[in-house]
């Protein structure tokens, strides 16, 4: 009888502890009414399910610490060669953990799971670990649409079979029920045959996602046209033999000159040793040049497709203009990097949001948050007397043009009428006009011949965070904070095309080179293909770790670059819908990325005040089972340019593949 009241003191005890006022009332209700008889512990079946749910709700919090930390010491005392495999799984266990604990109203204790453990991930997974930090109660798990994105859908890990069988082997060995059931509910692992695969690919391997893979998968099965559009004018200059007539000649003349220069010196008996090392230089020289027209054959290799929009009719001067350009072209590859011109805005005062150059670097634009829109004439920049400078930067083939948005005289054109800051700007293949888009919801076509606003498109709800010319000019696409992607026509006010499919903001967009295709970037994570006749996602691209802010397409159309929030660039093969490599080096934000004209090397701007040229023939080219130990992305970056302390914000290569590049000063030194 004593031993049953010391049971009931305490279990009434331990539901005053634990505040559950209607269990405690309803054991003092059980106690009253028949108190000369004893509780019967074992027989009472509503007290023995409060009971055994109060001490599964203690030993629950215990589960999810200790099998973690138990997994986790598994994992880092496990062979080398499996190790950074089963690393992976770490990340995926732990946000669910935590995420698990919140759920069920743990919330003291999920927050001391969390302070314990996020330190192992800050490295690869900062900006998650940042925003799950302010998951403070159940209800912010639903508000956050990044917690409720990860509690949805599951993630991807791939490891190697082995690393697979070892894994399970533990969970069963140790009967860790917690730690089995995140895994079952939350990831899907992807075992491949063979050896684990490289420490490198890890970025690849571990994709947090807001869509079904399942889903995307169905999606990259449908047939795309990568090609390049019939009787376009490269290929008319290639059949004319324009480009490649002229570089044969400037090889022949050299060749010509080269056997008369040997001539005269093998007369003179004193100049038999420098004739030698100068017909082995010029033979250098001659197979760079072969092997640069071999790289610029992969354009002209590429298959021809029909347009699916009516394209613009294009007159004949412009028409022999371009073409004029596409002979002078310069041909670059690894050993032949581009110059480059940057221009520099100053005394923004913070204001400017966004940067673009036209096609020949005659024109540069600034959209900024006072919701003007400037245009400077470079040409014009260079006559004056104290309007611009020339500012020399480290590396000797680029020069720093400053424009001064404060002359004396007014050294820009001046176009006011959005009612918001101005987040993007593009000016036409042509450069006679120029769009702007802003976070008035609108988007603004404006005549550089006119200086004045032609048309207000109105269709977005939300700001509209970019807007790109087509590479044909009269269409242009626009990307919104309204999670869609939309097709316009210069002549129409209304939207002829609505992408609908990202789960948050589209951030960027970009067209194909054959006009038939768009490419949009969002804070999802993802990017996707879509198809401008049926307004279809044909393409799901997987593998950011952070928002998507810059893309770029191939001059073939075979490839697509993107730069995300974290400083990682991936190159995505469009038929296949798979990353074709990583590209690591920047420490910031890619605010920009652009192809030369020949598809051989790919630019990039960053906050972190550099340009970066990658070779794009070798990071696509390489097998992957063919890359020695170390760090394989080092060997793609040919060039790093510095800026003094200037923040990349967009890349332009002119048609003759001179590199032009614009940012802001920061005062940030």
């Amino acid at each position: 009888m004593e031993n049953m009241q010391a049971v009931n003191s305490f279990v009434a005890a331990y539901l005053k502890k634990k505040g559950f006022k209607e269990a405690e009332q309803l054991l003092e209700d059980l106690h009253s009414k028949d108190s000369a008889a004893p509780i019967d512990f074992h027989n009472d079946p509503d007290l023995a399910k409060f009971i055994h749910h109060f001490s599964q709700s203690e030993d629950e919090v215990a589960r999810y610490q200790d099998g973690y930390s138990k997994l986790r010491s598994w994992t880092y005392s496990s062979l080398d060669l499996y190790k950074h495999e089963l690393l992976r799984v770490l990340y995926p266990v732990f946000i669910h953990s935590f995420m698990d604990l919140v759920a069920k109203g743990h919330l003291q204790e999920a927050r001391t799971f969390f302070n314990a453990f996020h330190e192992d991930h800050q490295l690869m997974h900062s900006r998650d670990l940042q925003k799950l930090e302010g998951v403070l109660s159940q209800s912010h798990l639903e508000e956050m649409e990044f917690a409720r994105s990860l509690r949805q859908n599951k993630v991807n890990v791939k490891i190697c079979q082995y690393s697979y069988d070892l894994l399970l082997q533990y969970l069963h060995k140790t009967q860790s029920s917690a730690m089995l059931g995140v895994i079952n509910e939350h990831i899907n692992f992807q075992a491949t045959s063979g050896q684990p695969g490289s420490i490198s690919d890890d970025i690849e391997v571990v994709t947090l996602i807001g869509s079904c893979q399942d889903a995307a998968n169905q999606i990259n099965q449908k047939e795309i046209h990568w090609g390049l559009l019939e009787d376009s004018l490269e290929e008319r200059s290639e059949k004319e033999g324009g480009l490649l007539s002229d570089s044969e000649k400037t090889e022949g003349e050299n060749k010509e000159g080269d056997a008369e220069e040997s001539k005269k010196r093998s007369a003179e008996g004193g100049k038999q040793g420098s004739s030698t090392k100068k017909l082995k230089k010029d033979k250098a020289v001659n197979a760079t040049a072969k092997s640069t027209r071999l790289e610029a054959k992969t354009t002209s290799s590429a298959p021809r497709v029909k347009p699916e929009l009516t394209l613009p009719i294009m007159s004949t001067e412009v028409e022999q203009s371009i073409l004029e350009d596409l002979r002078n072209r310069v041909q670059l590859s690894s050993i032949a990097l581009p110059s480059v011109s940057f221009y520099t805005f100053l005394d923004t005062h913070n204001g400017l949001n966004c940067s673009s150059i036209s096609h020949d670097g005659s024109l540069v634009a600034g959209g900024f948050s006072d919701s003007s829109l400037k245009v400077w004439d470079t040409a014009k920049l260079g006559q004056q007397t104290g309007g611009a400078t020339l500012q020399g930067e480290n590396d000797s083939t680029s020069s720093e043009h400053v424009v001064r948005p404060n002359g004396v005289k007014r050294s820009y054109t001046l176009f006011q009428g959005h009612s918001g800051p101005v987040y993007s700007a593009t000016f036409s293949p042509l450069g006679d006009f120029i769009l702007s888009s802003s976070a008035d919801t609108t988007i603004r076509l404006w005549s550089t011949k006119l200086n004045a606003n032609l048309v207000c498109y109105k269709g977005h709800n939300y700001p509209v965070w970019d807007v790109q010319f087509s590479p044909v000019g009269h269409y242009f696409a626009s990307a919104s904070h309204d999670r869609t992607a939309r097709i316009w026509a210069m002549d129409r006010i209304q939207p002829l095309r609505v992408m609908a499919g990202h789960l948050s903001d589209v951030d960027c967009v970009q067209w194909h080179a054959n006009c038939n295709y768009i490419a949009t970037g969002s804070s999802d994570r993802t990017v996707r293909l879509w198809d401008v006749q049926s307004g279809e996602c044909v393409r799901i691209f997987i593998g950011h770790r952070s928002m998507i802010l810059s893309l770029a397409m191939s001059p073939d159309g075979r490839y697509m670059a993107s730069g995300d929030e974290d400083g990682t660039i991936m190159t995505w093969d469009l038929s296949s819908g798979r990353c074709v490599t990583p590209l690591m080096g920047h420490t910031s934000c890619v605010w920009t990325l652009a192809f030369s004209c020949e598809g051989t090397l790919l630019a990039s701007g960053s906050a972190d005040c550099t340009v970066k040229l990658w070779d794009v023939t070798t990071s696509t080219k390489a097998p992957r089972n063919e890359e020695k130990s170390g760090n394989p992305n080092r060997l793609r970056s040919l060039k790093t340019l510095p800026t003094k302390s200037t923040p990349v914000y967009s890349l332009q290569f002119s048609r003759r593949n001179l590199l032009f590049a614009a940012g802001v000063l920061s005062k940030k030194v």
